[in-house]
């Protein structure tokens, strides 16, 4: 198949980003920039899948369980970063995770031993740009991962080297905890994931994350208490009071999934195109062949351009799966499923909460 190429430079992607967040500009300055964006973000197809194909090979060595999707970041997500970091001058072609890989494992001594995989490989022509363990070290707001972040080289495919490609590795208590904060931002109408959520609920995933990191032997979210009948305590009190268990469960109820392909045929789906509607809570998915990857990519941009042009309230991406089973695993946010966030939580509390 033939693989998006680079067409502008990077101080125009550079120009674009700024336009896209500055206030004012023409229509057709819009146009223009959102068909650099599209352009810039597809280029990094190719690498992204060259990482992802050897993330998948490695992990299913070290777990045959693993779970193993890439995605292509999503322009509002792109968009949102630069404004949030204009004090630091981030720039669009600096971008560490437009292209993105990530590898579930079921616990951390397995995380560790892909980590350490990556760390002792030799002989790669990427070079490894940054390296963050968000799970010796986590976030404030409570996320635990752990991140390489490479510059794709190449002999054979030249015009991308320099993309930057990022590869996560969690465990699956480390990747519920997110997808459940990402399920709240999708119904509550937060920003949770980027720290801009209501306090209550920023607390109570900050201490769920420490939580789950006792569960795993792990350090602590910084600032929750080390004791851990006092962190239990508080735990159960936010639980009450924002009735986390009952929200989510009736979320799961009022879901609604509009799949526009024939799940069963013998057809072999490897991209999903999800098209979440926030107001109707209504799930469009398309499923589309490895050969079909380039329209995939222009269908995603059609969708996000009619999306800001008409200021609709959605939420889009284009991701990897190989079945629907391991896309719901994936990417349960999407679904709008939260039930092993939930069992977790309550196997933590030792009874139905």
């Amino acid at each position: 198949m033939e693989w998006t190429r680079l067409s502008y430079s990077k101080n125009q992607v550079n120009k674009a980003g700024d336009v896209l967040i500055s206030p004012g500009k023409s229509p057709s300055d819009i146009s223009n920039a959102i068909d650099i964006l599209t352009n810039w973000r597809s280029s990094h197809s190719f690498p992204l899948h060259t990482f992802a194909v050897r993330l998948k090979r490695i992990s299913k060595q070290v777990d045959t369980s693993a779970l193993v999707t890439r995605r292509l970041k999503r322009a509002s997500s792109i968009l949102n970063k630069l404004k949030r970091d204009q004090t630091s001058k981030m720039k669009m072609s600096r971008m560490q995770d437009v292209g993105g890989c990530r590898s579930v494992l079921p616990s951390i001594l397995k995380v560790n031993k892909l980590v350490k995989i990556y760390e002792k490989s030799r002989g790669l022509k990427h070079k490894l740009a940054n390296k963050k363990d968000y799970i010796q070290n986590p976030k404030q707001d409570g996320y635990r991962s752990f991140h390489l972040v490479y510059k794709y080289y190449s002999d054979k495919n030249k015009e991308y080297d320099g993309l930057l490609v990022e590869i996560q590795i969690r465990t699956n208590l480390q990747h519920y905890w997110a997808t459940a904060v990402e399920t709240v931002d999708h119904f509550t109408r937060q920003a949770i994931k980027s720290n801009e959520g209501e306090k209550e609920w920023m607390d109570f995933f900050k201490l769920v994350s420490s939580a789950f990191a006792n569960m795993e032997n792990m350090p602590i979210v910084p600032g929750t208490p080390t004791d851990k009948s006092e962190l239990r305590k508080r735990i159960q009190a936010l639980a009450k009071q924002l009735k986390v268990v009952k929200k989510m469960n009736e979320w799961a109820k009022i879901h609604k999934i509009i799949e526009k392909f024939e799940e069963g045929t013998k057809d072999k789906f490897d991209f999903y195109l999800l098209n979440l509607d926030l107001t109707t809570k209504e799930l469009q998915i398309s499923a589309y062949k490895r050969s079909q990857e380039e329209f995939a990519n222009s269908e995603y941009s059609r969708l996000e351009e009619r999306m800001f042009k008409n200021k609709e309230d959605r939420d889009i991406v284009l991701v990897s799966a190989d079945t629907t089973r391991e896309l719901k695993k994936a990417y349960p946010n999407y679904f709008l499923d939260t039930k092993e966030f939930i069992s977790k939580l309550s196997e933590y509390f030792k009874e139905t909460i």
